[in-house]
């Protein structure tokens, strides 16, 4: 699973997976569903908006806090789910839903905590709106992909095989290696957005006003947009569709 081209996330690889196995030895005798566990994986995701509502630091790492719970238990439902034996097509719709939430979450978020709602001063309601641009980028980015199967099962065809992601031109295949490489398009997902987002309020704390979050937000949307136009591009361009 760790070598899927749109598998595990980093963050499974490098420390997640070894948390989430220690816990799975609590769970695996009880009556925890996997579906339960991606409910409250879920839930978690969703907090990641109103935590970010706190001002400040501490608000930052209830949002990073968030995300994470939500990446422990999307580690945990799924190894539950294959000691236990209990696999269903709701699991999976249920964790690709919760995972759309998660990073749409974070970015609505940050863009009301740009919007310095709890200031003295007036509520810049552009940062919001800049914020829900880009967790509907984010949604947008992931639906792609999703509709890719959907389109191939509805006409009948074999799902998509790793090497018909590949671009059928030279040109939009060193371009896609090249934004691969940069991985500048990860920002937008959940778990690399919380931590910008912590950074960005410590910056923010030192300076001792908002200019790094709504430089943030912006920054984010306008990936968001971008990486959503390249991305239909991309599957458009390959053999996917075909």
């Amino acid at each position: 699973m760790k070598d899927r081209r749109s598998g595990e996330h980093w963050a499974g690889r490098l420390y997640m997976r070894e948390i989430s196995l220690r816990i799975d030895r609590h769970l695996v005798n009880t009556r925890v569903t996997p579906n339960q566990l991606t409910y409250l994986m879920t839930v978690c995701g969703v907090l990641a908006a109103p935590a970010l509502l706190v001002p400040g630091i501490p608000g930052a790492l209830l949002g990073v806090l968030m995300v994470q719970l939500y990446l422990l238990l999307d580690c945990v439902d799924g190894e539950i789910a294959r000691w236990k034996k209990q696999y269903s097509l709701g699991g999976v719709y249920l964790d690709r839903v919760g995972a759309y939430l998660c990073d749409a979450a974070v970015l609505v978020g940050f863009g009301l905590r740009a919007s310095d709602l709890w200031g003295s001063g007036r509520i810049d309601w552009l940062w919001a709106f800049l914020g829900t641009l880009a967790a509907l980028g984010a949604i947008l980015i992931k639906a792609e992909t999703d509709l890719v199967g959907v389109a191939r099962h509805q006409t009948g065809k074999p799902p998509v095989q790793e090497s018909a992601s590949e671009p059928r031109s030279s040109g939009m295949a060193l371009a896609r290696r090249a934004a691969a490489a940069l991985k500048f398009h990860r920002l937008v997902l959940g778990v690399e957005a919380s931590l910008l987002i912590l950074l960005l309020a410590v910056l923010d704390t030192i300076r001792g006003d908002l200019f790094f979050a709504r430089l943030g937000v912006a920054v984010l949307a306008g990936i968001a947009l971008l990486q959503t136009l390249l991305h239909l591009v991309s599957i458009l361009a390959s053999s996917r569709l075909k």
